[in-house]
């Protein structure tokens, strides 16, 4: 291995942030808040990647894409790319523009938890298209573990909603 100098912390983090979700492509995993740490070690770049949920089928996906990416920037250094689901992944690590970015594609963005932290399958989700919240839930199990599937009563389009957590 040569003595090449590994790139800085923050410019990998930026590097890797922007990589797209697998399952939703509109947001990346430094939006949706997958990407957790970055830790430069002597000839090591160790990232720590917070999956939505622990059974989550892009998870795989997810890590070669860091590792791809890791190999570009710094092909001399050792990827160590790590799962770590303690403390685990809640919406609230979705960023502003990444929930601009699920409501622009038709998903609804997570609601802000209830007082107390409860989680409510009733909750009123206003509809991404036209904004009504004359919405109701069709189906707790959407596309993915993260989605469930709901339907507005004014503009009439179904539409997925990812899960507060």
């Amino acid at each position: 291995m040569s003595a090449m100098a590994l790139p800085a912390a923050a410019d990998i983090r930026a590097a890797l942030a922007d990589l797209p979700d697998p399952e939703l492509p509109v947001v990346s995993i430094g939006e949706l808040g997958i990407l957790d740490r970055v830790e430069l070690h002597e000839r090591s770049i160790r990232v720590e990647l917070r999956p939505t949920f622990v059974a989550c089928p892009a998870t795989e996906l997810i890590r070669s894409a860091v590792e791809q990416r890791l190999a570009d920037l710094a092909p001399d250094a050792t990827p160590e790319v790590t799962l770590v689901f303690d403390p685990p992944w809640t919406s609230d690590r979705i960023s502003p523009a990444g929930r601009a970015k699920l409501a622009a594609a038709g998903i609804a963005p997570p609601l802000d938890p209830e007082p107390g932290g409860l989680i409510t399958l009733d909750a009123i989700v206003p509809c991404p298209y036209c904004g009504s919240r004359r919405t109701r839930l069709d189906n707790a199990f959407g596309p993915t573990l993260c989605r469930t599937i709901r339907y507005c009563a004014d503009c009439r389009q179904p539409f997925e909603h990812l899960k507060t957590l």
